[in-house]
């Protein structure tokens, strides 16, 4: 049997504890981007919009339907009228 010194056991375990960490460490930084890729690929077909974009539209939203209101009561006064005009 081949006897192997121990300093060279301690040198080569000391070697494989300071690659194992580092594998660990690339091997976690491996995931960790290819998951930020893959939520920026879902991100981007959900055509999300950003909260300012919302508030917008939601205000032009607002202005529209009030809009739509105040044209809504011009119409029925305006046929309230002609109905009259007609009788």
């Amino acid at each position: 049997m081949v006897k192997i010194p121990n300093d060279l056991l301690g040198q080569v375990q000391q070697q494989f504890g300071q690659f194992v960490p580092d594998m660990a460490r690339a091997a976690r930084d491996d995931v960790e981007n290819h998951a930020k890729a893959a939520v920026m690929s879902v991100i981007s077909r959900l055509e999300l919009v950003t909260r300012e974009e919302f508030d917008a539209q939601q205000a032009v939203l607002l202005r529209t339907r009030e809009k739509l209101e105040r044209l809504e009561k011009r119409v029925a006064e305006l046929e309230a009228q002609a109905s009259q005009s007609d009788n």
